[in-house]
């Protein structure tokens, strides 16, 4: 019964038509017609026996590369198949599941596949659009030579392609107070009184190799490595504001958009340059990449950053309060760089109030008005909330609609600061 629901639009015609010259043939008695019905009805049925009888099996796997892609970039997948038995394989239409915001879905045909054969297969995928896109599961059907039936097998393996917002390159900004408590020396030692007396802590993905200990390695069955001349690396916080209605514009040129760009951008650049980052939304703390929950490659490209506004989506929220909460507990940064959508007077008072002692503050201020109606842009709140945060010694980023941040940036540099009128502080 299988390989009669595989059969396809043409297996079910040929089977029709055969069921009809069988009956003409009975009641004309057409011996010729009769013989010709018989054929016609059995190539569908023989076939459907086959098909359904095949004992060939399939391995699969597929590689991403590069697993994380920036938005407007493309990544390849390859996949390999193996025929695993020692039967040759019959013709196999392929088709891979990718979700619609990656293309279409890829389909291959593959003739045959000799005992113990393997075939590589490649595609390319492309998404405008951030976010965790699953590809696969991939399936395949099984097909006879004349294309009378088809029956399709499932493999349940999937992998998963994170398409990170745009990141570009800044330009080195010297901000003083972004080192917090270790000067010139970064390194500090935990424990002096030897071996014995140190505190071990499991091992993390990056930690040296030389600082095992390996007593402690035997006594707890997994990895252990000494505290003593960790890194000393020091932390920052970086704001962005995700509310919905602090944003204008749709789609990838939306100021929100605009806005994840360049806290991605913000974030990779401080982390290449060795600050430990915790992401804060208006919603609360969304990822701490200092505590090891995040890695930095040799490029400075936090990953653990990257993946999380890979996913990052507007919010209903109406306010700051929980973020500016978060800040204010979070305590140890010397560096907050907040990346603002539309600011009230109100919420420009309370993150002004964050700014400290020796805690250097930049705000980077979408002028949100101009991604809707240019001609609105810079208006009497939006330089009054510059003014009020200027006025608390923030450094002011405007960033306009259609100006890359990588030409505002220089103005983290200014203390104090702000134009009225250009893009420069």
């Amino acid at each position: 019964m299988t390989g009669l629901r595989a059969l396809t639009t043409r297996g079910r015609s040929f089977l029709a038509s055969g069921l009809a010259a069988l009956a003409c043939a009975f009641f004309i008695g057409e011996h010729d017609l009769l013989r010709v019905g018989v054929l016609v009805v059995s190539l569908p049925l023989i076939a459907a026996v086959v098909v359904a009888r095949t004992r060939y099996r399939l391995s699969c796997a597929r590689r991403l590369d590069p697993p994380r892609a920036e938005v407007g970039s493309e990544a390849s997948v390859t996949l390999r198949l193996e025929n695993v038995t020692r039967l040759p394989t019959g013709l196999l239409l392929i088709e891979d599941t990718v979700p619609y915001a990656l293309g279409a879905r890829p389909r291959f045909v593959l003739d045959r596949v000799e005992p113990r054969g393997v075939r590589e297969i490649e595609y390319r995928v492309r998404s405008d659009l951030r976010g965790r896109f699953p590809i696969g599961p991939l399936s395949i059907r099984i097909s006879d030579p004349f294309g009378l039936v088809e029956l399709t097998r499932s493999f349940t393996v999937s992998d998963t392609l994170v398409v990170t917002p745009q990141v570009v390159a800044l330009p080195h900004v010297r901000l003083s107070g972004e080192w917090t408590g270790g000067g010139d020396s970064r390194t500090r030692s935990v424990a002096a009184a030897g071996d014995d007396d140190i505190a071990p802590r499991e091992y993390r993905q990056g930690d040296d190799l030389r600082r095992v200990h390996w007593r402690s390695t035997a006594r707890y069955g997994e990895l252990m490595v000494r505290r003593e001349e960790q890194q000393w690396q020091s932390r920052g916080a970086l704001l962005l504001d995700t509310r919905r209605h602090a944003h204008r514009g749709e789609g990838p040129r939306s100021s929100f958009e605009v806005a994840v760009s360049a806290a991605a951008s913000i974030g990779v650049h401080l982390a290449h340059e060795g600050l430990g980052l915790r992401l804060v939304t208006d919603q609360g703390i969304a990822q701490d990449t200092a505590q090891g929950t995040g890695h930095l490659t040799g490029a400075g490209q936090s990953w653990s950053l990257l993946d999380t506004l890979a996913v990052a989506r507007t919010s209903s929220a109406r306010s700051l309060e929980y973020g500016v909460t978060a800040l204010r507990q979070g305590g140890g940064d010397g560096l907050i760089v907040a990346v603002l959508g539309g600011v009230t007077l109100e919420e420009a008072q309370s993150l002004a109030r964050l700014r400290h002692g020796n805690v250097t503050g930049v705000a980077v201020l979408l002028d949100v008005a101009g991604w809707e109606r240019p001609e609105l842009g810079d208006g009497r709140e939006y330089r009054a909330v510059q003014a009020v945060l200027a006025g608390a010694g923030w450094r002011i980023v405007r960033l306009p609609a259609g100006v890359p941040i990588a030409d505002v940036w220089p103005d983290a540099a200014q203390r104090g600061r702000f134009a009225l009128t250009g893009g420069g502080s």
